[in-house]
C-alpha cells in the first residue's frame, strides 16, 4: 500500500509541474498576442558546467512539457558564442557580464534575464593557482610578478579583485595574456609562467595533480556570475512567451538537479569539457532557480571594465529591465 501510494505521489507531483508550465506558457503567450503559434528559441552555450540544467531540460523534456521548442548549440570559444548572437542566429546565450556588455556596446542590445551560476559565493569558482615547484607559497608572492590570464574574462575580474582584497596595488597587478585555458594551465603546471587564473574546472584538475591553490572567490564576496542573456529584439518581440516558458523549464531542471546532483554526473561529463583524471571526483553545483541579476553583481563588473579600458564610456545596469546603456 505505501509503495502504491508513493507511486500515485509521484504522478501527482509530476502533473502538477506540467501543469504548472503549461499555464505559464499560456499566460506569455497571450500577453505576446499568439494564442496558437509555436514557442520556439535557439541558446547558445559553451561546453560548461553552468548549461546543466539547459541539458537536463532538454534530457528530461521539459522544455516540449512547457510548451517551447528550444534547440542548443555548443560553441567551442566565446568569440564565436559572441558572433552568433550578434549575427542573431540564436536567441539566448549563456554567458557572463563581460561579453552581454561588449555585445551591448558593439550594437546588439541585450537582456539580462537571470544568475546561472553565483547567486552565492560557492557556485562556480575562480581562483589563481600556482605550480609546487614555482617557490610560489602566497597571494603576496605575486606582487608585481605576471599571472597568465585572458583580458575581459571573469578569471582576470576575479584575479583582480582576490588582490585588491589582499591589498595589491594597481601596479602590482600583473598580467601575462594567454587567452586559451589548456595552454594558459599547461604553462602555469610547467612553470612557464607563475601562476595562472583558471576556471573551476581546471583548478580541481591542478588540485588532483598537486598544483597550489592561492586563492579562489569561494569565501567573501559574491563576485562572479555567470547570466543567461537574451537579444532585445527578441525578448521584447515575439520571444516573450518563450523567454517564460525556458524560465520555467529552468528552474523544473534546477529542482531536479538539486534533489540528486550525483544523477547527472555523465551527462556532465558528456556535455563540459571535464578533464578524464577528475571525471569521477569533480564537484556537481547546486544550482539556482531564474533570479535576476542584481545591480550588486553587475554594476561592479562594468566599472571594472571601464577602469581596464574595455569600456569607452561608462555604462550603467538597470536593474528593474535587465538592460545596460
Amino acid at each position: 500500500m505505501k509503495k502504491w501510494m508513493l507511486a500515485v505521489a509521484c504522478v501527482v507531483t509530476a502533473m502538477l509541474a506540467l501543469v504548472g508550465c503549461a499555464s505559464d506558457a499560456s499566460d506569455a503567450e497571450s500577453e505576446s498576442g499568439g494564442s496558437n503559434r509555436e514557442l520556439t528559441m535557439t541558446i547558445g552555450t559553451l561546453p560548461t558546467e553552468d548549461s546543466l540544467p539547459f541539458w537536463v531540460a532538454q534530457e528530461r523534456s521539459y522544455f516540449d512539457a512547457c510548451g517551447v521548442s528550444v534547440t542548443i548549440e555548443t560553441f567551442q570559444s566565446a568569440q564565436e558564442l559572441a558572433t552568433a548572437f550578434a549575427a542573431g542566429t540564436i536567441d539566448g546565450a549563456m554567458t557572463d557580464v563581460q561579453t552581454a556588455a561588449s555585445l551591448q556596446t558593439s550594437g546588439t542590445d541585450v537582456v539580462l534575464e537571470w544568475v546561472t551560476l553565483g547567486t552565492d559565493p560557492s557556485q562556480g569558482r575562480f581562483g589563481i593557482m600556482t605550480s609546487p615547484n614555482s617557490g610560489i607559497t602566497s597571494l603576496e608572492d605575486l606582487k608585481g610578478v605576471p599571472v597568465g590570464v585572458g583580458s575581459n574574462t571573469v578569471p582576470e575580474y576575479v584575479m583582480d579583485k582576490l588582490m585588491e582584497d589582499a591589498g595589491f596595488t594597481e601596479d602590482e597587478i600583473v598580467n601575462e595574456e594567454i587567452k586559451k585555458l589548456p595552454i594558459r594551465f599547461e604553462s602555469m603546471a610547467n612553470n612557464k609562467v607563475a601562476a595562472a587564473a583558471l576556471p573551476a574546472s581546471l583548478l580541481a584538475l591542478g588540485e588532483a595533480n598537486g598544483m597550489v591553490l592561492l586563492a579562489d572567490d569561494t569565501q567573501g564576496d559574491n563576485i562572479s556570475q555567470s547570466v543567461f542573456v537574451v537579444r532585445a529584439d527578441f525578448a521584447n518581440g515575439g520571444g516573450s512567451g518563450a523567454v517564460v516558458s525556458v524560465e520555467e523549464a529552468w528552474n523544473q531542471s534546477v529542482s531536479t538537479i538539486n534533489s540528486d546532483p550525483e544523477s547527472f554526473r555523465d551527462l556532465l561529463v558528456d556535455k563540459c569539457n571535464v578533464n578524464a583524471e577528475i571525471v569521477s571526483t569533480y564537484p556537481i553545483c547546486t544550482y539556482p532557480e531564474a533570479s535576476d541579476p542584481t545591480a550588486d553583481m553587475v554594476q561592479p563588473v562594468l566599472d571594472w571594465m571601464l577602469e581596464k579600458g574595455y569600456l569607452s564610456s561608462a555604462m550603467t545596469y538597470d536593474e528593474a529591465t535587465g538592460t545596460m546603456a
